[in-house]
């Protein structure tokens, strides 16, 4: 849990429960870090703060929504709505990590954490991130089989098969994870223990280490190929071949009609990668901090809060399931 920066008095350094992890800690010059967050707010802390809790209200009321009215409505038993759930899931706990230390950040100014709490946000935030791109290009097969090889959707995306899928997403997204874990924990820390930043990402980490980091830079290039580039190929792939299907069919009406099937998709594609590369394609420079923390906003506090709307506004599936829940 976050504790109140004070700027005169610095950080108090915690217990950290279990025994190895306390070594790990120990040895470390940097047992706290200090996050600055957004502090050249002023006047706009308040109502930046409110806009915030606003927002996450929304974001956890509108993905449980989704969730629940999955669990309880038979109209929505089908792979996509199944794959939809675990998106809520992402966004759920990417959310529950990055928020309530941002609210408390913007209200006071900054935030202090101890070093161990700051590691366990960024792999709780890697693991969501991660297994999002895979599930996204999951989404894109799961569409793609849907329009182009309709005849045969139901045999090849089984119960079964969802179930398999979703398990492998998460279970690849958990293990990256803890190679990052278990190597971060062998890094000295030796400060400055002053992270820019209004979460712990894996960068600002490193900053804070005086060890060769140059193994892991390499370990993380292999994970973003393997979990970033690899599943953006599969969804490239996957609307290049819907395209031409769609292109194919002569009615406009077939073509609207199949084109809204993964419109939602698409949209949300587009927002998560556009922001991703954006943010981690700039330079570190100084000047483009303030930039960095904005464009971030968008896909740790907005791009969760746009998922569900974006998905539930124009689904008449959605809509009917929620009126089926409110009759109940």
């Amino acid at each position: 849990m976050p504790e109140p920066f004070d700027p005169k008095f610095g950080p108090q350094i915690h217990w950290v429960p279990g025994k190895v992890l306390a070594k790990a800690i120990l040895r470390n010059n940097v047992t706290s870090v200090n996050l600055l967050g957004f502090s050249n707010l002023q006047n706009f802390r308040i109502p930046f703060f409110s806009l915030l809790v606003l927002i996450y209200c929304g974001t956890i009321s509108g993905n449980l929504l989704i969730v629940t009215l999955y669990l309880v409505s038979k109209a929505l038993q089908s792979p996509m709505y199944f794959y939809i759930t675990h998106l809520s899931l992402c966004d759920l706990l990417v959310t529950t990590d990055i928020v309530p230390i941002l609210l408390h950040t913007v209200l006071y100014g900054g935030s202090s954490m101890t070093l161990i709490s700051c590691i366990i946000q960024f792999c709780i935030f890697a693991t969501s991130e991660f297994s999002e791109c895979l599930l996204l290009s999951v989404m894109s097969y799961d569409r793609y089989v849907a329009i182009c090889n309709p005849l045969h959707y139901h045999s090849i995306m089984t119960h079964k098969t969802c179930l398999m899928s979703a398990n492998i997403v998460w279970l690849v997204g958990f293990l990256i994870t803890l190679l990052y874990m278990i190597y971060i924990f062998h890094l000295h820390f030796c400060g400055p223990n002053i992270i820019d930043h209004f979460y712990c990402d894996f960068e600002p980490i490193m900053q804070l280490s005086c060890s060769d980091t140059s193994l892991i830079h390499k370990l993380i290039i292999l994970s973003v190929v393997a979990t970033g580039f690899c599943p953006f190929m599969v969804i490239v792939s996957s609307y290049v071949n819907i395209v031409i299907t769609i292109l194919k069919i002569p009615s406009n009406t077939g073509r609207r009609k199949a084109f809204s099937t993964c419109s939602s998709h698409l949209i949300v594609v587009s927002i998560f990668y556009g922001t991703l590369i954006i943010v981690y394609m700039f330079p570190t420079k100084r000047q483009l901090a303030t930039l960095s923390k904005i464009l971030s906003l968008i896909y740790t506090v907005l791009t969760p809060l746009l998922n569900p709307i974006i998905y539930t506004l124009r689904n008449q599936d959605f809509k009917k399931a929620l009126h089926e829940l409110e009759h109940v």
